[in-house]
């Protein structure tokens, strides 16, 4: 089983559990598909595209339940990331974890090595 990651808020994952489904954040519109980020990854994006931000979710979900509409595409410094084609369903989110930040305003994920 691998482990792949999402970081949002926990207003958004909320929303997504009372409609059935997580269609993304605005960026993940934009893009066409929803952002994640494997285990080695997933500390990196919460730095880069989180720091500052509270009341944040790390929801876990196992990469090989999400099927053909998983993609693992080059990006940040042409690694390969996990990209999902269609909304997350709650009911594939195997764990999640609220998230603290650092003195540096850094979300801290702790140990997620999958």
């Amino acid at each position: 089983m691998t482990l792949i990651y999402k970081i949002l808020s926990r207003v958004e994952w909320e929303a997504a559990q009372a409609a059935g489904q997580l269609e993304g954040s605005a960026l993940d519109l934009a893009d066409g598909f929803i952002h994640l980020s494997g285990a080695d990854q997933a500390q990196e994006t919460a730095a880069r595209w989180f720091a500052g931000q509270t009341d944040l979710v790390l929801l876990g979900v196992e990469a090989e339940a999400l099927g053909e509409a998983l993609k693992w595409e080059a990006s940040r410094g042409g690694a390969l990331f996990p990209h999902l084609y269609r909304p997350l369903l709650p009911s594939e989110v195997v764990s999640q974890k609220s998230l603290e930040l650092d003195a540096d305003g850094v979300p801290q994920l702790g140990d997620v090595s999958a």
